[in-house]
């Protein structure tokens, strides 16, 4: 189980993260535009306001954060978001 990469690793909730939103359409991301911040903080913080989300609206939205190999990366979808508030309350 050492192998694990959530057991071995540690990710730095406190470290600097934006929380970016998607303009929409119809519910759907618009790829012709950009996404914008909408909240700079803490990777714990910019994690509970995503998770505030309405589940319906999460997918408009991603984090921007320092990598913290290999469970942080630069970019983090929902999915990936959703997986880190669950490690974070495990912890």
């Amino acid at each position: 189980m050492g192998d694990s990469p959530f057991r071995d690793s540690k990710v730095n909730f406190g470290a600097a993260a934006v929380l970016h939103k998607w303009p929409s359409l119809g519910n759907q991301r618009r790829p012709d535009r950009t996404s914008y911040p909408v909240i700079e903080g803490t990777l714990d913080q910019c994690i509970s306001a995503f998770m505030d989300k309405p589940a319906a609206t999460r997918h408009l939205y991603d984090i921007h954060a320092t990598p913290q190999p290999p469970l942080v990366t630069a970019i983090l979808s929902p999915e990936h978001i959703a997986e880190l508030s669950r490690l974070r309350e495990f912890l």
